[in-house]
């Protein structure tokens, strides 16, 4: 059943047009992502759908009764109520019905056989049982330790908290309110890793719809079942998760330029032929007839792919050699807080590794550590040999805002010439007078453009990055993403972008305040190994069969990469002693050998031994192919 449409709404800032014709519909119970690049339209086309700004064109259609809960981009919440009073407050009807209750028991205790007080005593606590009076203060606990807000801050008043810990209420809140719609603005921002995937788990089991807007790429994957995109002032909508509408918006794109480029190929016989004869009396009506179908032909437009927008590369003019960084029991913080301890890991040419852990827990003090912005509190590191670092700084702190864009780049590498660093800042789409604005004037995404055009001009052997992927659109993170995938140096970065991780990262270092865990592996990796300890320790209030489902989706998905992993492992070890009983027998052929039989014997023996490994090897590959055909077992 539909509860909400848009039709054909228009947005238009004077003369321009921000986006038209857009029609977009949710579904009860919906999964809707809205993507786009920064500056399309997005957060203004969720206020029209809210209802928060009237569209200049079209209306917006909803269900009679529909209840509309909307979360603004870093919206945070502003109260003088304490934690627990503000989430309190979202259930005063049911604090209001269970006063009422509590009346009433008093009333029956007086006149236990008033049958009139009966009734009303036991359809109100039917009321109250079914709008979950008896368990909503165990489900505003949940929801605000799945937020990283134990029990211990519960009295703090809201007006001290922090801008990210207000914005983490302000999600809480809306949450708890259980709205019909639920639409929400890149509700991912403050977030860590932990938190989202508890965050994931909750909307996974919402019984409401969703419409969200998000730059999380793993988000959305995990969140959304159908993508509207908002992309050349209209939108386009496509069925899926958002690594489905990558594949279908590719194919799209594809199928475009084909029809494109056969319509240009017509247009330009239709041409010649009309150019080569129109003068000619004996061919002259039918090169008439051809220049009105010309004249008449709607004409494609050449389609744009907006990844093709931004394009860079990151490049190293010096190779490390092998061993790149060791850290041994490094403590990390400041003088009256240790915030990590014992840290231990290793990175070695080429690697990808992805630095984790939740808020607080010291992961850009880390960097600033290897850096030696800050001193260690404890312990060792070193960098290996001809190590050349480049660093992203979350904060922007490396950029001088009074220097332009140009001047900015064009400091650091003065012998240059201007039209060369024009090309190199196009590339980052700075283009114009773009390359003149002041970097205080710049957004925070065109801050991290320009930042990530400095350190792919420092053409650096390692590349060290602070969340890079911040301030960033999807768009653009997809390119970042694949220049760093091409890049042919060593990447340490410190990321919450799941998305990232997974397609980067071939070691994962976990941070906590005892220490450090490595994974060898990405994101899905590491979640893999953390589940039996994750299970552990979540608590649920309840699972919906969609949940559930994906529960056990994700049950099955790991069965099934566990028995490739068998299969995989039993084929190598095939061909390990397959291999080393051929060099034995060429050993054994040898005339030197043949004549010496006690060293014949011996070979022999080992020989039996590798042949027995091998058939071990070969039976333990049958089996695991065999559970791989037939699929992992279901409950």
């Amino acid at each position: 059943m539909i509860i909400l449409q848009a039709q054909q709404v228009a947005r238009f800032f004077g003369a321009e047009t921000l986006f038209s014709g857009v029609n977009l519909e949710v579904q009860d119970q919906g999964r809707v992502g809205l993507v786009g690049v920064n500056g399309s339209g997005k957060s203004t086309l969720l206020k029209i759908i809210a209802g928060i700004d009237p569209p200049d064109e079209g209306q917006v259609v909803k269900n009679k009764g529909l209840t509309i809960g909307y979360l603004a981009q870093n919206s945070g919440l502003d109260s003088h109520n304490t934690i627990i009073a503000e989430m309190t407050a979202v259930f005063a009807a049911l604090q209001a019905m269970e006063r009422q209750l509590r009346q009433l028991e008093l009333d029956l205790a007086q006149h236990p056989t008033d049958q009139e007080l009966l009734n009303q005593y036991d359809q109100l606590q039917n009321r109250f049982k079914l709008e979950n009076g008896y368990g909503y203060e165990a489900e505003i606990k949940t929801v605000l330790q799945g937020f990283q807000f134990p029990a211990e801050t519960y009295q703090k008043p809201i007006s001290s908290l922090s801008g990210g810990e207000r914005s983490r209420l302000a999600l809480a809140k809306i949450l708890l309110q259980r709205p019909n719609l639920l639409i929400l603005d890149e509700p991912t921002n403050h977030l860590d890793i932990e938190t989202l995937n508890w965050l994931e788990n909750y909307l996974q089991s919402y019984r409401g719809a969703l419409l969200i807007v998000s730059h999380d790429q793993y988000f959305l994957d995990h969140v959304t079942k159908e993508i509207f995109a908002l992309e050349h002032h209209s939108l386009t909508h496509y069925h899926g998760n958002y690594s489905a509408y990558l594949q279908q918006r590719a194919q799209n794109f594809q199928t475009a330029t084909k029809a494109y480029d056969q319509q240009q190929a017509e247009i330009k016989k239709l041409e010649t032929f009309v150019e080569k004869n129109i003068t000619r009396a004996s061919t002259t009506k039918r090169a008439q007839a051809r220049r009105k179908q010309l004249e008449k032909m709607v004409r494609l437009d050449k389609p744009v792919d907006s990844n093709q927008s931004l394009h860079f590369h990151f490049d190293l003019t010096k190779e490390t050699g092998k061993e790149v960084l060791f850290v041994r029991d490094l403590a990390i913080g400041y003088e009256d807080r240790v915030m990590s301890s014992p840290i231990n890991f290793a990175v070695i040419k080429h690697q990808r590794v992805a630095i984790i852990g939740p808020n607080g827990v010291g992961k850009s003090t880390l960097v600033k550590t290897l850096l030696q912005q800050i001193p260690a509190l404890a312990g060792s590191f070193k960098f290996g040999a001809n190590v050349q670092i480049g660093y992203y700084d979350q904060d922007q702190r490396q950029l001088d805002p009074q220097l332009t864009v140009l001047e900015t780049i064009w400091q650091e590498h003065p012998l240059l010439p201007e039209q060369e660093i024009r090309t190199v800042l196009g590339s980052f789409l700075f283009s114009g007078d773009d390359v003149q604005k002041v970097v205080h004037q710049l957004s925070g995404g065109e801050k991290a453009r320009l930042l990530l055009t400095k350190l792919a001009m420092e053409k650096r052997n390692v590349l060290l990055m602070d969340e890079p992927t911040n301030h960033l659109d999807i768009q653009s993170k997809e390119v970042l993403e694949q220049a760093l995938a091409n890049f042919a140096g060593t990447l340490i970065f410190v990321s919450h972008d799941r998305y990232l991780i997974n397609s980067l990262a071939d070691r994962i270092v976990d941070l906590t305040p005892t220490g450090s865990q490595v994974y060898e592996g990405n994101y899905d990796f590491y979640l893999e190994k953390r589940q039996p300890e994750i299970a552990a320790v979540t608590t649920t209030t309840e699972i919906s069969d969609n949940q559930a489902q994906f529960i056990a989706d994700k049950a099955q998905q790991r069965e099934v990469r566990k028995l490739e992993r068998a299969v995989s492992n039993a084929e190598a070890l095939m061909n390990e002693r397959h291999q080393q009983a051929e060099a034995l027998q060429q050993q054994m052929a040898q005339p030197a050998i043949q004549a010496d039989f006690v060293k014949l014997g011996d070979l022999q023996k080992e020989l039996d031994q590798i042949q027995a490994a091998e058939t071990a090897a070969e039976n333990d590959w049958l089996l695991a192919t065999e559970a791989l055909e037939q699929g992992p077992a279901t409950n």
